[in-house]
């Protein structure tokens, strides 16, 4: 595999994909939603972590003085790894940070303890953009069953629960275009020994987790949030595209993805799969669909 691209779907039915810092679904100026690659590649991350791979760039808690607070990026290393000393070797360092599954896909910033080595990923993502015309947000009261601690702790009187809010959005629908360029690791397969690049077997993994890491994590926010289209194109050749999902045309009102203007870009030397939701998703193209489950 020389070149890799595709695209991610994920649908949002009363739920928030990616909150902005006030709670409410993230957008840009003009006010359309979109959700940031890293709320795509949180749960991701977290699917390997479950299955007992090495992440790195994922919260990890100690205890100190007695509380819970997250780990540094130097402690979250050590946790996996030997001890980070500055004699520490840049080379074993690397060799370490390329065997973490999401170092290999997405790279590293690391600058601790006299190392300063930032690693662009063979994987890169875009951002998600929603492609529903006629989304809403939705704001939900929520009756807690406790009363305000710090009110009764100045002691006024209170005689009710306290009120929250859960922000949603109705429906919508995101696609991530995403590249991969094993050539980006190149200057490291020379450097390290017994170090080969992005694989095959790496893609396979991340068509793996990428198919079901979204549905796969239901929390309370994200719990209505699904995989439901998932497009892979591979070449054998420097083949260079754009970011596929600017392509893709949906109909919201039957939830059709048209995949025509992506089949006149791709042409016909690329190895591709699509993956949609049988259910809920109609995919209009010439290639085979197969079930995202």
């Amino acid at each position: 595999m020389k070149r890799a691209y595709g695209v991610i779907g994920v649908r949002a039915i009363m739920s928030n994909w990616n909150a902005d810092f006030t709670g409410r679904p993230k957008t840009t100026s003009n006010g359309e939603i979109f959700g940031s690659d890293k709320a795509l590649k949180y749960p991701i991350k977290r699917m390997w972590d479950d299955e007992g791979k090495k992440v790195l760039y994922l919260k990890s808690y100690i205890e100190d003085k007695g509380k819970l607070r997250p780990k540094t990026l130097k402690e979250r290393y050590e946790e996996l790894f030997e001890e980070l000393t500055k004699k520490a070797a840049t080379k074993e360092v690397l060799k370490n940070l390329f065997s973490c599954i999401d170092v290999k896909n997405f790279g590293a910033t690391f600058a601790e303890e006299g190392q300063n080595l930032s690693i662009t990923g063979a994987v890169q993502f875009g951002q998600g953009f929603n492609k529903f015309q006629d989304s809403n947000v939705e704001i939900q009261d929520i009756l807690s069953p406790f009363s305000d601690g710090k009110k009764v702790k100045e002691g006024e009187d209170v005689n009710q629960s306290t009120l929250g809010t859960k922000i949603m959005v109705d429906e919508a629908h995101y696609f991530y275009g995403f590249s991969v360029n094993p050539n980006n690791y190149k200057e490291y397969e020379n450097l390290l020994d017994d170090f080969s690049g992005y694989t095959k077997e790496d893609f396979e993994e991340f068509k793996k987790a990428t198919k079901v890491a979204v549905t796969r994590f239901a929390t309370n926010s994200k719990f209505g949030c699904d995989n439901e289209f998932a497009l892979f194109i591979e070449y054998d050749n420097e083949k260079y595209l754009p970011d596929l999902s600017e392509y893709i045309e949906f109909d919201s009102k039957e939830r059709v993805v048209d995949l025509s203007k992506i089949e006149e870009l791709v042409g016909d030397d690329a190895k591709v799969e699509v993956y949609a939701d049988p259910y809920k998703l109609k995919v209009k193209t010439k290639w085979e669909v197969k079930s995202i489950f």
